[in-house]
């Protein structure tokens, strides 16, 4: 969904199977009531309302869907434009271990996990957990190119730029002229 999609009483959805209904529209954000089966339609009424209105960032809404055609709609366009190369099943299920472990679960800012960051080679780093040690937070950081795991402090990955869809696009590119190469 694109913030231009929604106005004040616009019901979306989000992937965890929530509904939603637009309560304020920001320049960046939007805010929401969730609309749950078998409530009483005297909770949504407001504003001022009596359930909690919840902060919808870029992230969230563009991870929001007005229905589930428009769900399935963008997942297919995403797969066929999608410059990201995916995540392999091991690695998927080794980021997942590593998220349920207690310590990791301990993290303070689980918000800075949301955001994948490039490093100074121009190499998008997908982090997917925090542990702690002795100097401080440590984030753990899958890189989708090549396959790999590594680490960083949290204040040297907090000061690494966000990546963008020209970074994963310029990464993509770096990888087929690579593979040019050596099949020539």
């Amino acid at each position: 969904m694109k913030h231009d999609d929604v106005a004040i009483g616009t019901r979306f959805e989000t992937g965890t199977g929530q509904r939603w209904c637009c309560t304020d529209v920001g320049r960046r954000t939007l805010t929401a009531i969730e609309l749950v089966p078998d409530v009483d339609p005297a909770w949504y009424r407001g504003p001022p309302y009596p359930v909690p209105e919840v902060v919808f960032d870029e992230l969230d809404i563009a991870n929001a869907f007005l229905s589930g055609e428009d769900a399935i709609e963008a997942a297919l366009a995403h797969a066929d434009e999608d410059p990201h190369p995916g995540y392999p099943g091991e690695a998927v299920m080794a980021m997942m271990r590593t998220r349920l472990l207690e310590e990791a679960q301990a993290y303070p800012r689980p918000r800075l996990l949301r955001i994948d960051r490039v490093d100074a080679t121009g190499e998008p780093l997908h982090p997917y957990a925090a542990l702690p040690k002795p100097s401080g937070w440590c984030i753990l950081l899958y890189t989708p190119f090549t396959d790999t795991f590594s680490a960083l402090p949290e204040r040297a990955f907090v000061q690494l730029r966000p990546a963008t869809r020209p970074d994963w696009e310029a990464r993509k590119r770096a990888m087929s002229v690579g593979a040019a190469s050596q099949e020539g």
